[in-house]
């Protein structure tokens, strides 16, 4: 059966919709809110700059804080209940940014992106611990590629609904406030469909101190060599994503010559090649949980990464060129192909990580996993905002620093091979059976 055969299933189907609109949702809000800073109120480039870093800061700081608590809540009750409780809290957050949009009040949207910092850290634990508690083990790795792919996909979409509703003039943000609060009300529908998924440690003492559960959340991280190396090479993925996505901007307008079009260009080609690579992991590995896929991944990022530093077309004195005048354009083509490559190969890395995670650690302490997966993943982010703050500072334009940042991925997977050998020796085997096949 395909792994596409899971969306006609209600086990999955209703979960999947519900994690796929949040995902949504959460995007739309995000760059709504910048684009009302941005173009509704212009707020000079300062201040500008100021906002979107402490809304990054508000955004993440929750999953430092509640991580360890959102696993334990996770453990100790049903996942299909608790999913239901956080879409009325979605409910609750997105009827507050409609207030925000239409007062044009930017710090209560603030308090709405720190909700939607909760919502995403609660979310979290119970959306990567289900998965395996609902399909089967041959499974994994289809239905892991379902979830990265639509994950991916409705992030891409609801930025650039975000973007395009808050730009409508007069009424952008009314379209917006009617967008997220219908989207969340969707997510909260759907999440009725789930089937019950009974709580795997409900006899869990519940520690309230979120300083000492989350070290201890980080210890059953640490707990298993495989599982520990899988969230590390999981925390790297978000730290190349960020890179990319943050740098996005910059890259399009002074080294692509592009317009906004050409930066939308370079986000859907990067997710869209995610998706595909996420889609594809189920073939590849035989239906199996092959790690052997990481290297691939892997390898391929970093190779095609530095493809795309050595195509670097010089338009910066250009500027202004549209998404189809870029494509036309010389060399148009060869670095549309190289995001869109780099995407693919994302996607083969990331989603065995996943499963690989899901499948080594016992089912009572999977949610606490995936919850310190999760606190690594934001302190991965925050490095990587750091790394980019810094390059201009020790002389790396842009595409020297997502070159730099593809060297340095093929050193993190050198390490992960030579501290879990499972990678490369699957990835080896992987290569010996398509040279027979």
């Amino acid at each position: 059966m395909s792994q596409f055969a899971l969306l006609g299933q209600r086990r999955f189907a209703p979960f999947f919709a519900t994690q796929a609109m949040a995902a949504f949702n959460d995007n739309a809000f995000r760059y709504a809110t910048v684009g009302m800073a941005t173009f509704e109120l212009a707020l000079s480039q300062g201040a500008l700059n100021t906002y979107v870093n402490l809304a990054l800061a508000l955004f993440i700081i929750p999953f430092f804080v509640l991580s360890a608590t959102a696993g334990q809540l996770a453990e100790k009750f049903d996942k299909a209940r608790l999913i239901r409780y956080v879409k009325i809290f979605e409910i609750v957050a997105m009827l507050t940014a409609a207030v925000g949009f239409w007062t044009r009040n930017l710090d209560l949207l603030l308090v709405v992106l720190c909700m939607m910092g909760v919502h995403s850290t609660v979310f979290g634990p119970i959306k990567y611990a289900i998965v395996p508690q609902v399909l089967k083990p041959h499974e994994l790795t289809g239905g892991n590629g379902l979830v990265e792919s639509g994950t991916s996909l409705s992030i891409l979409i609801g930025s650039l609904v975000g973007n395009a509703l808050m730009a409508v003039p007069e009424i952008g943000p009314m379209l917006a406030s009617l967008t997220v609060i219908g989207i969340a009300i969707a997510g909260f529908v759907a999440s009725l469909g789930i089937p019950a998924a009974p709580a795997t440690a409900p006899d869990l003492e519940f520690n309230f101190n979120p300083v000492s559960e989350t070290w201890r959340v980080l210890g059953h991280v640490r707990a298993e060599r495989t599982v520990f190396h899988a969230v590390i090479g999981i925390s790297w993925f978000w730290f190349f994503g960020a890179t990319l996505t943050t740098q996005a901007p910059a890259y399009a307008r002074d080294y692509l010559g592009g317009d906004a079009s050409v930066l939308n260009l370079v986000l859907v080609l990067f997710s869209v090649g995610v998706g595909i690579g996420s889609l594809c992991c189920e073939k590849l590995s035989a239906r199996s949980v092959n790690p052997g896929l990481v290297t691939l991944g892997a390898l391929g990022m970093t190779a095609v990464g530095l493809d795309l530093y050595f195509a670097q077309p010089d338009r910066a004195r250009i500027g202004g060129l549209d998404w189809l005048q870029f494509l036309t354009s010389s060399g148009g083509w060869h670095v549309a192909l190289d995001l869109a490559v780099i995407g693919f190969f994302a996607g083969l890395y990331i989603v065995p990580l996943f499963a690989l995670v899901q499948q080594r650690t016992a089912p009572h302490r999977l949610s606490r996993v995936i919850a310190g997966n999760n606190i690594i993943n934001s302190l991965f982010m925050v490095l990587a905002a750091g790394l980019g703050m810094l390059a201009p500072h020790i002389g790396l334009d842009v595409p020297a620093l997502i070159a730099l940042v593809c060297v340095i991925n093929l050193l993190v997977m050198t390490w992960l091979c030579v501290r879990v050998p499972e990678f490369w020796q699957r990835f080896v085997a992987w290569c010996r059976m398509g040279r027979r096949a």
